[in-house]
């Protein structure tokens, strides 16, 4: 060989070496400017406000709409329509956290992922959570339609209204296989610190269930089944939402929603199951002591349960502002791990509890402030708002321990812990929501307000676990889910 063409080789392979290298800087470029945020540098207060304030409008809209199907069945109904609404949503509020708990899974997967920027990994992820989820939304959803009665005798439901929780259970069913899917994308979405889109999906279902809502109930007469078919329609728009940005974003996820991309990948699904099932647990647990309360309630009589009802959604809506926070400081913890960065994970905790302990005193604020105008809104029963403004006094209790509870769980959650999550969601779905309930009803003797207390107090003694944990700091030594531990 000439030392021509040696030095012909040796330019060709520079310039080819070249080349490949700034290919994979511009893909690594392009994956980062098209998705989210880095979570990983600059102010954590900044980052931390920045990526949960959209995850807490997202989840205060979804309440939000939610809770306009009981304003609207309250007020053009009545109290049997509540009842039916309330008692024929138990199975798709028992659902939810399946759905949440496999995409929360995922979410702090694909995050530590991110942060430590195995993009092969995030595609085979992501396939494996989108297949999977839906699988497990289509077998719900027909054990749901084929168990409806015996379900709904075992909630108590009142005689009068069993028809119209009957229809409402059985068209929420056909939705969730669309609650699966949107919920898969949009944790998809928020792991790699994108958090304002899944607030444009939830912004178009809003419209959309808003505005069926109205027209169904109170120009067609449709009673509960109108709320059902108004709701279905709002998670069919934005999970088509989802899907048709995670297609139009295909080459910055490396994943194309075709059948052939829809695959289980064995390694991640054991990772996303591991993480999953063990907040699906903890929140059934969870729901499985809501549910005791609210059959013990609807025991009461028709007061005791509408006050309950309206007093559960008015506390979903209300814990949406902390658990938006949370949830984002998970994720942003995840990122920080996965990068390697222990020390700024760590502080995240810190910011976290501040911003939840603001938002719970704003939460308490407004239920010791205005309880009868709150309570008004969903009922005109003068009974039923006395009432309620027992109830909400008891929830100041409940935001404050959720807050301090929840900021400290992010740590537990973003470092992937799921044998302590477990255990506390045992011990916050049974042992404590079921056993102070129990102990204030029957034992005190208080009746129907030992059940408003239980619930209120039940976070208390799990606050207590993950105080410990954090400060234990054996998180700070925990291995990683990139390098295929849990």
């Amino acid at each position: 060989m000439s030392f021509f063409e040696k030095q012909i080789r040796i330019k060709t392979f520079k310039i080819k070496k070249h080349y490949k290298e700034g290919e994979d800087i511009m893909v690594t470029t392009v994956r980062k400017k098209n998705v989210g945020i880095d979570l990983t540098e600059g102010s954590i207060l900044k980052a931390l406000i920045v990526f949960a304030v959209p995850i807490v409008i997202t989840n205060l809209i979804q309440q939000l709409y939610s809770l306009v199907d009981l304003m609207v069945i309250g007020k053009y109904v009545g109290n049997i329509g509540s009842i039916g609404v309330n008692t024929g949503g138990e199975v798709a509020d028992l659902i939810m956290p399946v759905a949440s708990g496999l995409a929360a899974g995922g979410q702090i997967y694909i995050s530590q992922l991110t942060g430590a920027k195995q993009y092969e990994e995030i595609k085979k992820a992501i396939s494996t959570m989108l297949t999977f989820m839906l699988g497990c939304a289509t077998v719900l959803a027909l054990l749901s339609i084929f168990f409806c009665d015996p379900v709904l005798n075992w909630l108590n439901c009142p005689s009068e209204a069993l028809e119209q929780a009957r229809s409402y259970m059985i068209i929420c069913a056909l939705g969730f296989p669309f609650i699966f899917g949107y919920n898969a994308i949009c944790s998809i979405l928020r792991s790699m610190g994108e958090s304002k889109r899944p607030l444009i999906f939830i912004v178009i279902a809003a419209i959309i269930n808003i505005v069926f809502d109205i027209l169904l109930v109170a120009v067609f007469n449709l009673h509960a089944m109108g709320t059902a078919v108004a709701t279905v329609l709002s998670q069919v728009a934005s999970c088509m939402a989802a899907f048709i940005y995670l297609e139009k974003k295909k080459e910055t996820f490396g994943f194309e929603l075709k059948l052939s991309s829809l695959k289980i990948e064995k390694e991640s699904l054991i990772v996303i199951l591991k993480l999953g099932v063990p907040q699906i647990c903890r929140s059934l647990l969870v729901r499985s002591g809501i549910l005791y309360v609210n059959k013990n309630a609807n025991g009461y009589g028709q007061i005791v349960s509408t006050t309950n009802g309206i007093g559960n959604k008015i506390q979903k809506l209300l814990d949406v502002f902390v658990s938006g926070v949370d949830t984002a400081a998970a994720t942003m913890i995840g990122q920080n791990l996965g990068a390697q960065k222990v020390t700024r994970a760590g502080k995240v905790v810190m910011y976290t509890l501040a911003c939840s302990l603001v938002c719970a005193a704003g939460a308490s604020a407004v239920c010791l402030l205005a309880p009868k105008l709150v309570f008004g809104l969903f009922s005109a029963d003068n009974a039923v708002i006395e009432m309620g403004t027992i109830y909400l006094k008891f929830l100041c209790i409940h935001f404050f321990s959720s807050a301090v509870t929840g900021s400290f769980q992010a740590m537990v959650t973003g470092s992937g812990f799921v044998t302590l999550g477990f255990a506390i969601g045992i011990l916050d779905g049974v042992v404590c929501k079921i056993g102070l309930s129990y102990i204030f009803e029957t034992v005190m003797h208080m009746g129907y307000i030992g059940l408003f207390l239980g619930v209120a107090t039940s976070r208390i003694i799990p606050s207590f676990i993950n105080i410990g944990y954090y400060f234990s700091g054996k998180w700070k030594t925990r291995k990683l889910l990139t390098k295929k531990t849990v």
